[in-house]
């Protein structure tokens, strides 16, 4: 049975979210998003890597035998991340040299591979291509907020050098939200990045376990109440 729009929406933003739950491609998570601009600029760049990807395996899935699957996935998981890389190159040449060995190994990350051969591959087009935009924007998300929490902290500001990303119409997007602030140094190290995913999925848990919790409170109250016939039995003097 194929899954629905709203369920493929549900689970790539919040049940089966890459970087919350399945904790795939941590590796570009933590390491770039030490700002702003270059968790959008990433997330972004692997969002449109996932969508094309999804789409082209769920067109050739039904042309390529098991022996060859994967191969070719990562041939066409890798020429898309090539022509994202020279259209970086091209428009935010400053953004993709920050980035640097992360955009080429969009190739190589997990969440790709993995919603190609476990659901692009068994899906039509449509489905695919939806797939990948909910796990992207979703994987998209948790990048951002890690990288505006770190830069936030680590240096009280927001928006920074989004020009990076968007061009001179972002030049004086730039929010000072603390000022004199002195910066919190281990926010933008790579430890502050452990630190805000870990509070990041512990607030998920507690929301779902809350919610799971006012749900089964909500259903035991609205539960009507079972009357129960007593028979006694014997000789009463």
């Amino acid at each position: 049975m194929n899954p629905s729009f709203r369920d493929i929406t549900i689970n790539g933003l919040w049940k089966n979210n890459p970087g919350l739950v399945q904790l795939l491609g941590l590796c570009p998570l933590l390491g770039t998003s030490n700002s702003t601009v270059n968790a959008l600029g990433l997330g972004i760049a692997t969002a449109l890597v996932l969508i094309c990807s999804n789409a082209a395996v769920s067109l050739i899935r039904n042309a390529v035998t098991n022996a060859v699957r994967l191969p070719v996935f990562v041939m066409i998981i890798a020429a898309l991340t090539t022509c994202i890389e020279l259209l970086m190159q091209a428009f935010t040449y400053e953004l993709f040299q920050i980035l640097g060995i992360f955009i080429p190994l969009i190739t190589t990350n997990c969440v790709i591979l993995g919603r190609a051969e476990a659901f692009a591959a068994k899906n039509t087009m449509l489905r695919a291509s939806y797939d990948g935009l909910m796990m992207g924007v979703g994987f998209a998300l948790v990048l951002v907020i890690i990288g505006a929490s770190r830069e936030l902290l680590g240096t009280g500001m927001l928006f920074t050098n989004m020009h990076l990303l968007f061009g001179s119409i972002a030049e004086h997007w730039q929010i000072v939200v603390f000022d004199d602030y002195k910066g919190f140094l281990l926010a933008i190290l790579p430890p502050g990045a452990f630190l805000v995913l870990g509070l990041l999925i512990a607030l998920k848990n507690w929301i779902d376990q809350y919610y799971a919790e006012h749900i089964a409170t909500t259903v035991e109250a609205a539960a009507p109440a079972v009357s129960r016939r007593v028979r006694v039995t014997g000789v009463v003097d």
